[in-house]
């Protein structure tokens, strides 16, 4: 395993092999488990597969193939993800970017839909603008598992970060989480840090020139309130940034992400949001064990979302 010895490991990549699929694998897991994808991913003609780390608390099985039909194929089947060409450098060293995905959405509903769709036992949201941009380190509506039912609360966006990340600065949080099986969210897989995030439309940027263009995905055109699968905690700490911290207790959520489909990759193509669209997903999401809500960590279907058109 690489050792960390500056902020990124670097890791050599091949250029005969350019396309590069990481699969996230927990130190908890054994070698025995990793030999049946390396023997998959030999017989595929794979270059190398190896583990590899860039944060103390984050690994991963890199595999290095030459055809990138069947490095999508291989990712696909194991929920990984494409290693961007933008994170090699021109010395061939990969350089992993932060996930910068889904970082604005927006509600576009009442309280009393998301109560209703949310099975929501207690509400203290207190008043709801009918329409909200949601921006991390910002407050925004979740429907939580509480100890006395499902409560409609303001929870601020971003997780709390590795420690490795703010070293004693102010924390801006973790809004994205797609490696929830590192020993970092551990913590918060269990049923009473699950929640319910609402969305009506979410918000990715297009690689356009001069200036990249907002892009929005919803549902479908008439943008129905939905959820994406996230987790909850409560902190104590510095929030913010050293200008303006925030110390105290703060309750905060985040959601998982996962490979994107087939509308979201060509805006996007590293990760989009875990989306619960149906009663048995958001029940399954709330209730169920880790192993059976883990499944829920896959792409919408691409039939049931859409991009929606430029405005005018």
């Amino acid at each position: 395993m690489a050792s960390r010895k500056q902020r990124w490991t670097k890791t050599l990549l091949n250029a005969r092999f350019p396309h590069h699929v990481i699969i996230p694998w927990p130190e908890s897991r054994s070698v025995q488990e990793r030999l049946p994808i390396i023997y998959e991913a030999t017989a595929l003609g794979v270059r190398h597969t190896r583990l590899i780390s860039y944060e103390s608390d984050a690994t991963w099985l890199l595999h290095s193939f030459a055809d990138r039909d069947i490095a999508l194929r291989f990712r696909a089947c194991h929920r990984g993800e494409m290693i961007e060409l933008s994170e090699i450098d021109h010395l061939g060293w990969w350089r992993p970017a932060e996930d910068g995905m889904c970082n604005l959405y927006n509600i576009s509903t009442n309280q009393e839909a998301m109560r209703a769709l949310g099975r929501v036992a207690n509400d203290i949201l207190g008043n709801l603008e009918p329409s909200i941009d949601v921006y991390p380190d910002r407050p925004a509506p979740v429907v939580r598992n509480t100890p006395g039912g499902r409560e409609l609360a303001a929870l601020t966006w971003g997780m709390p970060s590795p420690s490795f990340v703010t070293k004693g600065n102010p924390d801006t949080g973790v809004t994205n989480i797609r490696n929830i099986e590192s020993r970092h969210w551990q913590p918060w897989r269990s049923v009473e840090h699950r929640c319910l995030v609402p969305w009506t439309t979410f918000c990715e940027w297009e690689d356009t020139k001069p200036r990249k263009t907002k892009r929005w995905f919803a549902i479908n055109e008439d943008k129905p309130l939905t959820f994406f699968a996230g987790i909850w905690t409560t902190w104590n700490g510095v929030r913010g940034s050293q200008k303006t911290p925030r110390p105290g207790t703060h309750e905060l959520f985040g959601f998982l992400t996962c490979e994107p489909n087939e509308v979201v990759a060509p805006i996007h193509p590293k990760a989009m949001p875990v989306i619960l669209t149906t009663e048995e997903e958001r029940e399954t999401w709330m209730t169920a064990p880790w192993d059976d809500a883990l499944k829920l960590q896959r792409p919408l279907p691409a039939a049931d979302m859409i991009l929606l058109p430029l405005a005018g």
